[in-house]
C-alpha cells in the first residue's frame, strides 16, 4: 500500500471515529439485560479488579481516574492545575494550587471516591440508554487529560485508555456499548472498594508509607482524623454502590422463579 493510499486509511478511520464519538450523545434504545447476564458482566467485572494479574493493568485505569477526580475538583474551585503524573505501581500525583484552604482540601478528597462515582454513572448510562454517550464523555475526557500529563509513563497508560476506548467505539456496536460500560462501571466499582482497602491497609499496617494517603494530607490540612476521612470516603463508595444496585435488583427479580399453576 502506498504511503498516500496509507495516509488515505487512516484520515478515513479517524473521521469514522469522531463521527461515532459525536453520534454517542444521542439517546439510543435501553438494552435488554437478563439476570444470567447481569451474573456473567459482574463476573468479568470482578475478575479484571480482584486477581492480581488484571489489577496490574485495570488498576492502572482506577489510577487515571482517581486523579482526574482531583483534577476536576481543582478545576472546579479555580486553582491553578500543575499537572498529573502517573505510575506503573497504580500511584500518581496530581499539583494544583490555590491560596484558598477549603479549596485545596475539596480538591485533595475527590480521589479515592472518584471511580465509584465514575462507576455508578457508567452503570446507570448502560441501564438507560447512555452508554455510547459515556464512552464519548469519558473518550473525550482522557483526550484533555493529555494537556495535563507531566510524565512519559502517564502519556503511555493513558494512551493505552484511550486506543482501548478507541477500539471499542470503532469495533462494538452501538446496541452492545450499553453492555460494556456496565461491565466496566461495575469493575470500577469493585476498584474503589478494592483501593479503599489498601488505603485502610496503609494506616494501619503500612505506617512508612502515610505521606501516599489522601486521608493523612486532609487530617494534616484540617485537624480533622484521617479516620473521619476514610469514612466520609466510605460513605461515597457506598452511595455510588447503591445508586448503581437499583437497576441491577430489577433485572435480578427476573430470576426469581414465578408462582406455581396452583394456589398453596
Amino acid at each position: 500500500m502506498s504511503m498516500d493510499a496509507t495516509t488515505l486509511a487512516a484520515n478515513d478511520l479517524a473521521g469514522t471515529w469522531w463521527q461515532r464519538i459525536l453520534g454517542g450523545f444521542s439517546h439510543s434504545p435501553a438494552p435488554v439485560v437478563t439476570g444470567t447476564e447481569l451474573l456473567l458482566i459482574i463476573a468479568v467485572a470482578v475478575a479484571l479488579s480482584l486477581p492480581r494479574v488484571s489489577w496490574r493493568y485495570f488498576g492502572l485505569l482506577a489510577t487515571v481516574t482517581h486523579e482526574l477526580g482531583h483534577a476536576f475538583a481543582a478545576l472546579m474551585t479555580g486553582q491553578r492545575l500543575g499537572g498529573i503524573r502517573l505510575s506503573l505501581d497504580h500511584s500518581g500525583t496530581t499539583t494544583s494550587y490555590s491560596r484558598r484552604p477549603l479549596a485545596a482540601v475539596w480538591s485533595t478528597f475527590w480521589g479515592y471516591p472518584v471511580p465509584a462515582v465514575v462507576g455508578a454513572a457508567m452503570v446507570w448510562s448502560g441501564f438507560n440508554g447512555w452508554g455510547p454517550a459515556a464512552m464519548s464523555v469519558g473518550t473525550l475526557l482522557l483526550l484533555v487529560s493529555f494537556l495535563f500529563l507531566r510524565n512519559g509513563i502517564g502519556v503511555l497508560i493513558t494512551a493505552a485508555a484511550v486506543l482501548a476506548a478507541a477500539l471499542l467505539v470503532l469495533f462494538v456496536p452501538a446496541e452492545f456499548i450499553g453492555h460494556v460500560m456496565i461491565g466496566l462501571g461495575i469493575a470500577l466499582l469493585v476498584a474503589a472498594v478494592r483501593d479503599l482497602g489498601k488505603l485502610a491497609a496503609v494506616h494501619s499496617r503500612h505506617r512508612n508509607r502515610l505521606s501516599t494517603s489522601d486521608a493523612y494530607l486532609l487530617s494534616r490540612a484540617t485537624r480533622v482524623p484521617a479516620a473521619v476521612w476514610i469514612v466520609l470516603f466510605a460513605a461515597v463508595v457506598a452511595a455510588s454502590w447503591w445508586f448503581a444496585w437499583q437497576p441491577m435488583v430489577q433485572v435480578f427479580a427476573t430470576l426469581r422463579p414465578g408462582p406455581g399453576p396452583f394456589p398453596a
